[in-house]
């Protein structure tokens, strides 16, 4: 896939361009002297202290937790020196545990973490913090804040709003208009978060009721046979929400199979196919809302900040925050040529 950009990232709601989340000048106070606020040392792109980062990730069996991988290992390319020791990633606890105590007996600088069950991977966060190897847990987060020095994510529930809050504001002249959910899998906290966040932004939309809902499993297979479910099911609606474009590709294929045409689809996740299909406007989806994998390349950044005790450009602490989540935009025809770079295969 081509390397993607960091756009869209955010510090809470104050949005940061691609360059300037960790490009910032060094203090030019003396070496002896603490910096002053607003003068703090920050990571920038020129070559510094040597750092050797961890990343451990689940097994990439998802289009979406590929690009993670890739993003992390085209970052840590940018930075002469740094040298990524990364896992071959597993959906196994035990064995993702195994491999993360083997870079912890390594000795490295840094860790990165997106762990396949975040509770069960907490007391292995807490092993590597114990072991003064600071912890960057990525995504999925761990069941204790003292397993991790700083977390940078999703927004799953503000996934969830942003759909909820573009196709209420596509419906909201309708009478009686009917929506229905294609989510994720209903065992994963994250698939709940995103489910909440729809409900509570269609909240606003007193005309528009949510008749159906479905889950699947993040695969292909799963979104074209639980569409077709809804499809048979539901013999008219206005708008569909898909939690994730990797099984909207599935869904897509079922809508083309029925000949429906009567509805606005609206994505999850920010799959170039999805993006592509936006852009030719020629199917019933309409935009899709991010989940950027781009986390993974600023994880890279974050733990070569840590690693050489640098701040955050554009930030005044000396220290990185302890929390980052990023914002989920929806992508239209209007701004997808914005966003395309972005965009996952």
């Amino acid at each position: 896939m081509p390397r993607t950009s960091r756009r869209g990232l955010l510090f809470g709601t104050a949005a940061v361009s691609a360059g300037a989340l960790l490009t910032a000048c060094t203090s030019n106070e003396p070496k002896n002297q603490a910096p002053a606020a607003g003068n703090a040392p920050a990571a920038d792109d020129k070559p510094g202290t040597p750092v050797t980062i961890g990343f451990a990730g689940p097994q990439a069996d998802h289009g979406w937790l590929n690009a993670i991988n890739q993003n992390a290992k085209d970052r840590a390319k940018k930075y002469s020196e740094v040298t990524l020791e990364i896992t071959e990633g597993s959906n196994d606890t035990a064995a993702q545990i195994g491999q993360i105590q083997t870079l912890i007996n390594k000795k490295v600088d840094v860790l990165v973490i997106l762990p396949a069950d975040g509770k069960a991977l907490t007391q292995v966060g807490l092993q590597a913090m114990k072991a003064g190897i600071p912890v960057i847990n990525l995504d999925r987060v761990f069941a204790s804040p003292q397993a991790y020095r700083c977390w940078i994510g999703g927004d799953n529930y503000g996934m969830g709003l942003n759909a909820g809050r573009y196709i209420g504001e596509q419906l909201k002249d309708k009478p009686n208009a009917k929506v229905i959910e294609l989510a994720g899998m209903d065992s994963l906290e994250l698939t709940k978060q995103r489910t909440q966040g729809f409900d509570d932004a269609l909240k606003n939309y007193p005309n528009i009721t949510k008749v159906a809902r479905q889950a699947a499993d993040f695969t292909v297979e799963s979104g074209q046979a639980k569409m077709a479910q809804l499809l048979q099911a539901q013999s008219q609606f206005d708008a569909l929400w898909n939690h994730d474009d990797d099984q909207g590709v599935g869904a897509l294929r079922a809508i083309a199979q029925s000949g429906r045409k009567d509805f606005l689809m609206v994505g999850g996740a920010g799959a170039k196919s999805a993006m592509d299909a936006i852009k030719a406007d020629d199917s019933v989806l309409k935009a899709t809302v991010l989940y950027p994998p781009t986390m993974a390349a600023s994880a890279i950044d974050l733990a070569r900040a840590l690693g050489q005790k640098k701040g955050v450009g554009g930030m005044s602490e000396l220290e990185i925050p302890a929390s980052i989540t990023l914002y989920s935009a929806v992508v239209t025809k209007d701004n997808v040529d914005e966003y395309l770079p972005t965009g996952f295969s």
